[in-house]
């Protein structure tokens, strides 16, 4: 007689749970996408052999493209490719500094759907670059270091779906840079979901 009664209970709870279970998997399965943004960096106190400087800051054009998989409205997992471009400025008159990172990011994006239509998230990885910093001086010549590091990546933004496959997004992102005081970037990025 239990076997009967807990079976009658898991079959409620099944069937109750049925459409909620649907309503949360709409927008489940993989996505393609792409973006275009703008990085920016700072750096304070740049000890350099010629001189010490203080606020480099300079900024370029990034591009990323993403594969991920989106597991119901609320979680979705995210792989990147990621490259900042190359900033570059000078730092004291006949010294300039060029950096140029590319990567891959690994994240876990939260969601929360406004609507049918509109959705914020919040998104963390964890960024695996290569950095190139080249310091090219009228005396000196130039000189590159190259660095392969790791480092913690963060960032929200806001979505819209355009139509029952495309989702655009803009997202503000900021990198925890080895060396680096503040880097961010701003994106606008348009996901394709299979």
């Amino acid at each position: 007689m239990n076997v009967k009664i807990a079976s009658a209970v898991a079959a409620l709870v099944v069937a109750a749970a049925a459409p909620a279970a649907y309503a949360q998997d709409e927008n489940a399965g993989w996505y393609l996408g792409g973006g275009v943004g703008q990085f920016n960096a700072q750096i304070d106190d740049v000890d350099d052999v010629d001189a010490t400087v203080d606020d480099w800051d300079n900024d370029d054009t990034a591009y990323k493209v993403f594969a991920g998989y989106r597991m119901n409205n609320f979680l979705a997992f995210e792989l990147d490719y990621i490259n900042l471009g190359e900033p570059s400025g000078s730092v004291v008159p006949g010294v300039n500094l060029d950096a140029a990172v590319d990567g891959f990011a690994p994240y876990v994006v939260g969601t929360i759907p406004l609507g049918n239509w509109f959705e914020v998230y919040g998104r963390l990885g964890y960024f695996f670059y290569d950095a190139t910093v080249g310091v090219e001086s009228e005396i000196d010549g130039r000189a590159e270091f190259d660095e392969e590091s790791e480092d913690l990546v963060y960032g929200a933004g806001i979505g819209a779906k355009i139509g029952e496959k495309l989702n655009v997004r803009f997202e503000y992102e900021r990198f925890d840079l080895q060396g680096v005081d503040d880097a961010d970037s701003l994106w606008l990025t348009a996901a394709w979901k299979f």
